[in-house]
């Protein structure tokens, strides 16, 4: 199965091409470049494969939550790519690639919502794949959701920001916290790959973004 993915959700720019379960990727710190760098580096990859479009057998993009902007660019350019060569396309959760990155079955993820907010969400890996067992939520840190059990594994840049008021949270509950954790097109490329025909969209306008929030700044009063 070949997969291209791609993510923009945060300041970093990323693609991925799976092909038959090996992953290529390329990325770069795009801060606001995001539009301008995506598809030169789709091209990059397709070419180092010697593949083209038409070879591929999906599509797939970081749905957030994340950078309002960011979100929208890579739907953008999935619909469009899909729109153009009738390829199928998804949307991956960008909580649920971060776990993807760590080895443990059991993570707890936040991700920097600013304005003293995070983006929270909890998985368990079971028979490969991801079982959300607290879905994606925005809230204050000293408000994240309950979890049960034990040895769970934090991370996400919700932890570098908020690392003390979390870890007073979950107590003995979290065994470990992994900083320096955010979205790859990597982890979206494996997540897709492992999902069923029948998850991927042939009508192109049902994949859309995932942004949780609806606001993006605070008003003056509520600085």
């Amino acid at each position: 199965m070949k997969i291209l993915a791609f993510d923009t959700s945060t300041e970093y720019c990323s693609a991925a091409l799976s092909v038959d379960g090996q992953i290529f990727q390329t990325e770069t710190l795009a801060e606001r470049r995001h539009s301008e760098l995506l598809l030169p580096m789709v091209q990059e990859l397709l070419t180092g494969a010697g593949l083209k479009l038409a070879n591929l057998d999906g599509l797939a993009f970081g749905a957030g939550p994340g950078s309002f902007t960011g979100l929208r660019i890579a739907c953008g350019v999935a619909q469009g790519l899909a729109f153009a060569t009738g390829l199928p396309v998804i949307g991956i959760g960008t909580l649920e690639a971060i776990a993807q990155q760590d080895a443990h079955d059991k993570v707890i993820v936040a991700m920097d919502a600013r304005m003293g907010e995070i983006y929270h969400a909890a998985f368990v890996r079971e028979a490969g794949r991801w079982r959300t067992v607290s879905k994606p939520v925005l809230c204050q840190p000293q408000l994240a959701p309950e979890l049960s059990g034990s040895h769970w594994i934090g991370c996400g840049s919700g932890f570098d920001c908020y690392d003390s008021i979390l870890s007073e949270c979950y107590g003995q509950r979290l065994a470990q916290i992994q900083h320096g954790r955010y979205p790859h097109a990597r982890e979206i490329a494996a997540l897709a790959s492992l999902r069923d025909n029948g998850d991927f969209h042939t009508d192109p306008s049902l994949a859309t973004p995932v942004y949780i929030r609806n606001k993006v700044a605070l008003k003056e009063s509520e600085r």
